[in-house]
């Protein structure tokens, strides 16, 4: 997880080592009137809070028991779940008032939660899948435990599909993300994930990340080109001012931003404010007017600060852009099943069939490299290359925005 920027959790706790915490929870919500034992099982009593239900919108009665496993007679309502089970053979077990047994799942979570962060605290996370019944069963059990238990924001996270379909182990399309990163910047693979809303279903696919890493190379070279430019002028000599429009440019994608991520963190939406400052920085670093500009130096420096502030809130700014823009180079040969060495020999075929005026010849080879996702481009100097969408890929639906 590091490879994608993702921080560190502070805590990892086991639940083998917080069974007493576990076992004292469950004597409060016993004692409080909520759960019952039977057999040394202890059952969380649901017709105990008249607003079971109201994170998923369920209502008690709409939950139908026994469709998928048979009714256990001895609970006072189908619904009611476990809070300690019983020992069975084979299991592991911990002693406890009710006899040896284990925690109940939903258990685990709250009591672990309340020993690191209290009773109440801001976010829980987790997948939709988990928003009924563990969440909603965590919840509850937290109330009846104490009373002020609260959680600010429920932040439930869609389902991944693969190529449009459901991704699954008894499908054959299941894969992890070291498998992901062997042909992918994780970079790239950040960008791509943020392309949608966390709400939401994402749909991956090779489509998909090569315009993710396409986008994320782009973003680099700009920033680059800018630093390598800035390394240039003393930084003491710079005036505070810059153009009106480049000011007002600045401002628009910071406020986007604030507002983006305060609306329940719309990162599509921060990551196609981008493409504002993006732009004007290449036309201050490449086009005859840009670079013509007054105060073009001050511009580029405000607009490099603003995009870095971003990409560093987003966890997306490389420890060095020449080092990152190498890397997504490396990964896109690799998908092309191409050397750098290889690569420079069909600049040189190319640069032979210009000079021989064998047009249709250099057209076939950049037509060539363009198909496996990597496009020439030629400057009086030289003819270099950058990863690009392969032509096939080209087609297929672009990341969200």
């Amino acid at each position: 997880m590091a490879y994608l920027h993702c921080l560190p959790p502070s805590v990892e706790p086991r639940v083998s080592d917080h069974i007493p915490q576990i076992i004292d929870m469950i004597k409060q919500i016993v004692d409080n009137g909520f759960a019952y034992s039977v057999d040394g099982d202890v059952y969380f009593s649901v017709a105990k809070v008249p607003d079971y239900g109201q994170l998923s919108g369920r209502k008690l009665e709409d939950n139908r028991a026994g469709e998928r496993v048979a009714i256990d007679s001895r609970k006072r309502h189908p619904a009611d779940f476990a809070l300690w089970k019983s020992a069975k053979e084979g299991e592991p077990f911990w002693e406890s008032p009710w006899g040896p047994g284990r925690p109940g799942w939903h258990i685990e979570c709250s009591a672990m939660s309340a020993v690191y962060l209290g009773y109440s605290f801001d976010i829980h996370g987790g997948g939709m899948d988990l928003m009924f019944p563990h969440h909603e069963n965590e919840i509850v059990q937290s109330c009846a435990a104490c009373r002020e238990s609260n959680i600010s924001y429920w932040v439930h996270n869609g389902f991944v599909t693969i190529n449009s379909e459901k991704m699954s182990k008894s499908l054959g399309n299941f894969f992890t993300i070291r498998q992901v990163i062997e042909l992918y910047h994780p970079l790239a693979l950040r960008l791509f994930l943020m392309g949608t809303h966390y709400r939401s279903p994402i749909n991956y696919s090779d489509a998909l990340l090569e315009y993710a890493s396409e986008r994320i190379f782009y973003i680099y070279q700009t920033l680059y080109d800018s630093q390598a430019l800035l390394g240039k002028h003393e930084k003491a000599s710079l005036k505070n001012s810059i153009p009106q429009d480049i000011a007002s440019c600045i401002n628009d994608f910071q406020n986007s931003f604030v507002n983006s991520m305060s609306d329940d963190l719309l990162t599509p939406v921060v990551l196609a404010g981008l493409s504002d400052p993006l732009k004007t920085m290449n036309d201050l670093l490449h086009t005859r007017k840009g670079k013509k500009r007054d105060l073009r130096i001050e511009s580029l420096v405000a607009l490099e600060k603003a995009i870095r502030n971003v990409l560093v809130a987003l966890g997306l700014m490389p420890s060095n852009y020449s080092e990152a823009l190498h890397q997504l180079k490396e990964k896109a040969l690799k998908r092309a099943k191409l050397s750098e060495a290889e690569v420079q020999q069909k600049i040189e075929e190319r640069d032979t069939s210009r000079k021989n005026k064998e047009y249709e010849k250099s057209d076939a080879i950049r037509k060539e490299l363009a198909a496996v996702g990597i496009t020439l481009m030629d400057s009086p100097e030289e003819t270099t290359w950058r990863p690009v969408v392969p032509t096939a890929l080209q087609q297929e639906p672009t990341m969200a925005s």
